[in-house]
């Protein structure tokens, strides 16, 4: 299962840890993700979206 929002299409980033000294070792951010049920044509269905893209449904009353 990968780290998409399924909702938003967000994926994780990827960039540098930097010690004191500069040295740079490879990291990654993911989404935060999350199961919610949301009624897709009057059927609940769980997918995993982003905490952003729940605020998005919760405003717009389509997530419990």
């Amino acid at each position: 299962m990968s780290r998409v929002c399924e909702i938003t299409g967000k994926k994780p980033l990827s960039g540098n840890n930097r010690s004191h000294s500069l040295k740079a070792t490879r990291r990654k951010w993911n989404v935060n993700l999350q199961k919610v049920t949301v009624m897709v044509d009057g059927k609940p269905k769980t997918i995993r979206v982003s905490t952003r893209a729940l605020r998005t449904l919760k405003k717009a009353k389509v997530a419990a």
